[in-house]
């Protein structure tokens, strides 16, 4: 079975259905025979990484409320993320930019660890509060996760894998993607938002009766 999962690691939503989706197929009966992708979304291409600014100005700039409530929205995913064992530190959240990030997803798919490779991007941006827009941090993260990294700097810096980021989001446009996460089982099924375990688990389900 093919996953195929439409993300981006400035989403803290996305961060919450990788895990639920994790939680679900430690269940899954055919969890040896699934092969999951990760699919790049640019929810800000136009993101500057700013480190001065914090996701609270961010977000009440770009929705037009009060910093306050940015900050009361924040607490409440918080909340929900402690409940499937998350640990959001928002305060310490800077403001990056993702492609470069992306990229190295892109080369961690090549190098058989892209799903390790997602999972420590979120802690890295989300708990960690590391500018994963910084070549540096990126080259740390891949040798946290043991990849080859000889010139692994000059890729995240060039447009290598530019076209299968761009195949991706074009992909994302024809499935009618308007917010992430966005999980497509076998191009036959999809599943949008951090849904609870037992959705993705029955989902799975219903994709292994069809095979």
């Amino acid at each position: 079975m093919k996953i195929e999962i439409w993300s981006d690691v400035a989403c803290p939503f996305c961060y919450m259905g990788k895990r639920k989706f994790d939680l679900a197929l430690a269940q899954f009966e055919g969890r040896d025979d699934v092969h999951i992708e990760w699919k790049t979304f640019l929810l800000n291409p136009e993101m500057k990484t700013d480190p001065s600014k914090s996701i609270f100005q961010y977000l009440a700039e770009i929705k037009g409320f009060p910093e306050e409530q940015a900050r009361q929205m924040n607490a409440q995913i918080s909340e929900a993320g402690k409940e499937v064992g998350l640990d959001y530190q928002f305060e310490q959240v800077i403001l990056a930019n993702t492609l470069k990030a992306h990229r190295l997803l892109h080369e961690a798919k090549g190098q058989g660890c892209q799903h390790a490779m997602e999972e420590r991007l979120f802690e890295a941006n989300f708990v960690e509060g590391k500018n994963i827009d910084d070549v540096h941090v990126l080259l740390d993260l891949a040798q946290d996760l043991g990849m080859r990294t000889v010139g692994l700097d000059v890729t995240l810096l060039s447009d290598k894998h530019d076209a299968e980021i761009q195949t991706d989001l074009q992909l994302a446009q024809q499935f009618g993607v308007r917010g992430v996460p966005f999980f497509v089982f076998d191009r036959k099924y999809a599943v949008s938002g951090a849904q609870a375990p037992e959705t993705f688990l029955k989902t799975m389900q219903q994709v292994w009766s069809e095979r």
